[in-house]
C-alpha cells in the first residue's frame, strides 16, 4: 500500500510504498530521466572537461582564420587563463607531495610500508618495460620511418652525456639544500672548451730559409714580398670541439629530492611513534588543507584547459602539413599508447585484482582529461589522488604513498614514446638497427623514463639520452618537434592512468597489512585480531 507520510511530511505524497510481507519501505526504481540526471550530476566535472577540450579545438580553429594573425602578445593573452590553472596546480605540488608522503608513511608500520614500496617499484618497472617492448614491436613492424615524407627539422638540440645524466638523477635524489629543492635542481651541462687555432704551416722549409736569406741579402721590399708569399702559403685548421662537464643548478622544482626526503622523513616519524605524534598530526592537517584547496582548483580546471588547448591550436604554423609529414609516426605512437593504456594495464589490473578495469578507468576519467589538458602528470596529481579515493575507494594510506611516487618515476607513456621516436629517427636516417642496439634502446628508455620530470615535454630531454646510447645524432630530436606537443598530452594521460592502476593494485595486494593495522588501532595495546576475541575486546564488551 502506498504511504503519503513516508517522508515525515504530512500531506506530501511520496512514491515509496511499504512491502506488506517484510514491512520495509521500498523505493521504486528511478525513471530513465532521473538516472541520466544523477549520472550527469555525479560526473559534471568530467563533462565540463570534455566540453572544454572540444571548445578549445573549435575556438582555436576559428581564431586561425582571423586576419591579421595573432601576434605574440595576443597569444599570451589567450593563454593567460590556462597559465593561471598551471600556476595553481604547480603551487600545490610541493605541499601535496610532502604532506601526502609523510602523512601516509607515518601512518604505516615499517613492514607495511616496505611491502607497499616493493610492490609499487616492481609494478613501475614491469609496466614501464612492457610499454617499451610494445613500442619497439610496433615501430619495427609498421616501419613509419620508411613510409616516405621528409620530416621538417627545426631548432637545435643540447649536448647531453648519458653517464652525466644518470649521475644527475642521483644528485637530485640527495639534494644539498632543502630550501633550494623547491625551485632549483642540479644539472650537468657540457661547456665548450675555448681553444686556440692550431697553425699548420704548409710552406716548405726551403721557402722559409730562402725568405730569411733574402731578408739579409736583398732589400727590405724584397723581404716583405717574400714574407707575404710565405704567409699566404700558411693555412690553419680548427681543432675539434671539446666539451667539459660542469655541474650547475637550473630553475625547476627538484621533485626527486622532495620525494626522497619525504619518504625517509615519513618512515622515521612513523617509527618514533608517540614521540613524533605532534609532527604526524601537523602533516595530517596539512594534507587535509591541501586537498581542500585542490577541490577548489579543480572546478576552475575546465576554463584553464579550454584556453590552453585553444592557444596551442592557434600557435601551430601549418597543422595540415604537420600531420601529413608525420602521420605514420603519430599513428604508431597512438596505437602503442592505446594498446598499453586500454589493453596491457587493464589486463594486469584484472589478473591481480579480479575486478572490472573499465569501471576503474571511469573512476579516474577526470584525471585523464585533466592530463590531456595540462600535459603534466605532476600538475594532475591532486586530481588523481582525489579520484582514486572518492571514486574508486582506494585506501588513503596507499594513495598518499603510491600516487606521488608514481607521478615522479612511473612514466609508461613516455618510455613507449621514446623507444618509438628513437627507432623512427633511425629509420628516417637510414640506420640499420642491430638486436644489440634495440636491447640498449629498451633498457635505456626504461631507465630514462624513470628520471623524466612530470612536466610538459620532459620526454624530449630524456630522449636525448636514448639517442646518445645508440650513437644517433642528438640534433635529430628536432625531427619530431612539430607534433610532440600533441603526443605529449596523450602520453601524459597514459602516465596518469598507469599511476592510478598502480595504486589500485598495491591497495589490493597490501589489503591484509592495512586490515591488520586497522585491527591494531581498534583493539589497542599492540594486539592484533587473528580471528579470536581478545581480552581487550572482552573488557570493552
Amino acid at each position: 500500500m502506498e504511504d503519503s507520510k513516508i517522508n515525515g511530511e504530512k500531506g506530501k505524497f511520496s512514491p515509496a510504498f511499504v512491502d506488506i510481507q517484510t514491512a520495509e519501505v521500498v523505493e521504486p526504481p528511478p525513471s530513465m530521466g532521473r538516472r541520466i540526471l544523477r549520472i550527469f550530476r555525479k560526473n559534471l566535472l568530467i563533462f565540463l572537461l570534455i566540453l572544454a577540450l572540444c571548445l578549445g579545438v573549435g575556438i582555436g580553429a576559428a581564431l586561425r582564420t582571423v586576419e591579421p594573425k595573432f601576434d605574440y602578445r595576443q597569444l599570451m593573452y589567450l593563454k593567460f587563463p590556462g597559465d593561471l590553472l598551471m600556476n595553481m596546480l604547480k603551487m600545490l605540488i610541493l605541499p601535496l607531495i610532502v604532506s601526502s608522503l609523510i602523512s601516509g608513511l607515518a601512518s604505516l608500520d615499517t613492514r607495511s610500508s616496505g611491502k607497499m614500496g616493493g610492490l609499487a617499484v616492481a609494478y613501475y618497472l614491469i609496466t614501464t618495460f612492457a610499454a617499451v617492448v610494445l613500442g619497439i614491436i610496433l615501430v619495427v613492424s609498421i616501419g613509419p620511418g620508411y613510409k616516405g615524407g621528409d620530416a621538417k627539422r627545426s631548432g637545435s638540440s643540447k649536448i647531453v652525456n648519458t653517464a652525466d645524466t644518470f649521475l644527475d638523477l642521483l644528485r637530485q635524489c640527495f639534494p644539498d639544500n632543502l630550501i633550494e629543492i623547491a625551485f632549483l635542481k642540479p644539472v650537468t651541462e657540457q661547456k665548450e672548451i675555448p681553444y686556440e687555432e692550431e697553425t699548420m704551416t704548409t710552406a716548405i722549409m726551403n721557402s722559409t730559409m730562402s725568405t730569411m736569406t733574402t731578408a739579409i741579402m736583398n732589400s727590405t721590399m724584397s723581404t716583405n714580398t717574400t714574407t707575404e708569399m710565405t704567409t699566404s702559403n700558411t693555412t690553419t685548421t680548427p681543432a675539434p670541439k671539446k666539451y667539459l662537464p660542469e655541474v650547475g643548478k637550473t630553475s625547476g622544482m627538484n621533485v626527486l629530492g622532495v620525494v626522497t626526503f619525504s619518504i625517509f622523513f615519513g618512515i622515521i616519524v612513523g617509527r618514533l611513534g608517540e614521540k613524533a605524534k605532534a609532527m604526524k598530526d601537523f602533516f595530517d592537517a596539512l594534507n587535509e588543507v591541501t586537498m581542500k584547496l585542490v577541490s577548489l582548483v579543480i572546478w576552475y580546471s575546465p576554463i584553464g584547459v579550454l584556453f590552453l588547448v585553444a592557444h596551442k591550436v592557434v600557435e601551430m604554423e601549418n597543422p595540415e602539413q604537420t600531420f601529413q609529414q608525420l602521420l605514420y609516426y603519430f599513428l604508431t605512437v597512438m596505437a602503442g599508447l592505446f594498446a598499453h593504456g586500454f589493453i596491457t594495464l587493464p589486463l594486469i589490473y584484472f589478473i591481480f585484482v579480479r575486478k572490472n578495469p573499465l569501471k576503474f578507468i571511469a573512476g579516474v576519467a577526470q584525471a585523464i582529461f585533466t592530463a590531456l589538458g595540462t600535459s603534466s602528470s605532476s600538475a594532475t596529481l591532486p586530481i588523481t589522488m582525489r579520484c582514486l579515493e572518492q571514486n574508486n575507494g582506494v585506501d588513503r594510506r596507499v594513495t598518499k604513498f603510491v600516487a606521488p611516487v608514481g607521478a615522479t618515476i612511473n612514466m609508461d607513456g613516455t618510455a613507449l614514446y621514446e623507444a618509438v621516436a628513437v627507432i623512427f629517427i633511425g629509420q628516417m636516417q637510414g640506420y640499420d638497427l642491430s638486436i644489440g642496439q634495440i636491447i640498449i634502446i629498451s633498457i635505456t628508455a626504461t631507465t630514462a623514463a624513470i628520471g623524466a620530470a612530470g612536466v610538459p615535454q620532459a620526454g624530449l630531454v630524456t630522449m636525448v639520452i636514448v639517442l646518445t646510447a645508440v650513437g644517433f645524432p642528438t640534433e635529430d630530436v628536432t625531427l619530431i618537434l612539430a607534433i610532440d606537443w600533441l603526443l605529449d598530452r596523450f602520453r601524459t594521460a597514459i602516465n596518469v592512468l598507469g599511476d592510478a592502476f598502480g595504486a589500485g593494485i598495491v591497495a589490493h595486494l597490501a589489503r591484509n597489512e592495512l586490515k591488520n593495522m586497522d585491527n591494531d588501532i581498534e583493539f589497542g595495546d599492540g594486539q592484533t585480531n587473528n580471528g579470536y576475541i581478545s581480552s581487550t575486546l572482552d573488557e570493552r564488551l
